[in-house]
């Protein structure tokens, strides 16, 4: 299943966008690629990883509580005593275990509840592996001096990241683009997301020109749009 497209970025964010990538790219070999998306995994072992666990609790609290729930049982049955087999009993756990298991699935199909209960370390490593995947796809090597960088946003997770080939790497160390990053992500807070991309791009335009400034030989070999997943 593929992930949803967002609805965040108009026509008016895109140009935006391209403008500030190309105004950014005038004084710099350096070529920038965007890409935004809504949800960068859905975290499907997460919703299995609770359902899996809630069931587990469950069995635990039938086992500790048997007379309990079989009093509950019994009620629901109108107080008709009944003498339970040991398959009976077995039947009654695993179907009682089942229900909360895909109980707890479908509860999780929602996806803001699933991120709240994702640890933050799990988020930041599923963006983190989104983009490096989406880097060596459509950045990596594919400029003759090695100087792609791609910005990375992830709208759900609100999270970003800055990717950068192998020559960029070199010489620019992951927290210069410190700035970059602040642009980005304090206009995505103030519901501005296309002028937050633009003004990271315009940061990371500024990093590029003092470390890859312009040529004689400047061709424009990725694009320059934002591009949507």
């Amino acid at each position: 299943m593929g992930l949803r497209k967002i609805s965040q970025f108009t026509e008016t964010d895109h140009a935006i966008v391209v403008a500030a990538v190309a105004d950014a790219e005038r004084l710099t070999t350096g070529e920038i690629v965007t890409i935004v998306t809504d949800l960068s995994d859905h975290y499907d072992d997460i919703a299995m990883a609770w359902a899996s666990a809630i069931a587990f609790i469950a069995l635990v609290s039938y086992a500790t509580f048997p007379e309990f729930y079989m009093g509950l049982i019994d009620a629901f049955s109108g107080g008709w005593r009944h003498e339970y087999t040991t398959a009976e009993y077995a039947a009654f756990l695993l179907a009682a275990v089942a229900l909360k298991w895909i109980g707890t699935w479908f509860i999780l199909k929602w996806m803001p509840l699933r991120l709240a209960l994702t640890p933050k370390a799990k988020k930041l490593a599923r963006v983190r592996s989104r983009a490096i995947s989406l880097f060596k796809v459509g950045t990596e090597s594919k400029t003759v001096g090695r100087t792609g960088v791609l910005l990375y946003l992830s709208m759900k997770e609100h999270r970003a990241e800055i990717v950068a080939d192998a020559a960029i790497a070199s010489k620019v160390a992951p927290e210069i683009w410190g700035d970059a990053m602040v642009a980005l992500l304090d206009q995505v807070k103030a519901g501005n997301p296309g002028a937050g991309v633009a003004a990271a791009v315009t940061q990371m335009g500024i990093v590029l020109a003092e470390h890859f400034p312009r040529g004689a030989d400047n061709p424009n070999e990725l694009p320059d749009r934002l591009i949507q997943l």
